[in-house]
């Protein structure tokens, strides 16, 4: 009896690590965007239906922020307030014919005051279009990469914290900004502000955190058990 417990739990355990070392698919959050400007109403409709950025999980202390542009406009400038990012670390893109540099100019995100609290630009945590900057930015279909590295000690879960605005966007805190032009509808340009992560999926990261933390103390227990 003692022999079989032992095999049935070392198969257990055996394909436990098998799945371990599978590639799993990065964590990753996507969020959308709402205006601060609202110059153009069509305008504010099409971006922010059609803009969102994806916060992903790249492990060894990095986090990439993938923006999508369906919208019919050009996302020429792209912000970050404060947070758990310690500086750029990369920028890619999905084609040729978008090009991008670190530090935008203008150096804090357009209509930034009518944001509540105003959102600030930290330094370095930008980066812009070049000139021509409409035919260089993301355009419809398109998608621009910012890879960041973290701050000593943080991790993906700290950042998805931290873009749930728990001091309701102050000290510590991440927003996003895009400053968006050339819409069809008007063909004005609009600022916008990342929508925060829920609280619930927050929690949801803890939970399954804690699921892995118990099923390992179960596996440990049984361990035990059969060779006592």
């Amino acid at each position: 009896m003692k022999n079989n417990a032992l095999f049935n739990l070392g198969a257990m355990l055996l394909g436990v690590l098998a799945m371990a070392y599978q590639p799993l698919a990065a964590a990753s959050t996507t969020l959308g965007f709402y205006s601060i400007t609202n110059s153009n109403t069509g305008a504010v409709a099409d971006g922010e239906a059609n803009l969102s950025v994806e916060v992903i999980d790249l492990g060894s202390n990095q986090v990439q922020f993938k923006f999508t542009n369906n919208s019919t406009s050009s996302l020429a400038d792209v912000y970050f307030d404060d947070g758990t990012l310690l500086g750029i670390a990369s920028i890619t893109d999905s084609g040729s014919v978008i090009a991008f540099t670190q530090i935008a100019t203008p150096g804090n995100l357009p209509a930034a005051n009518n944001a509540s609290p105003a959102f600030v630009t930290t330094l370095g945590f930008s980066a812009d279009s070049d000139s021509p900057v409409s035919p260089n930015g993301v355009s419809q279909g398109e998608w621009l990469a910012i890879t960041f590295n973290l701050l000593s000690g943080k991790t993906y879960a700290d950042t998805i914290a931290a873009l749930t605005l728990p001091n309701g966007g102050g000290a510590g805190d991440l927003r996003i900004g895009v400053h968006v032009q050339s819409f069809a509808s008007g063909g004005g340009s609009e600022s916008f502000i990342n929508t925060p992560v829920p609280e619930a999926e927050t929690y949801a990261m803890m939970v399954a955190g804690l699921g892995l933390v118990g099923f390992m103390g179960i596996a440990r227990k049984k361990t035990m058990q059969a060779t006592a």
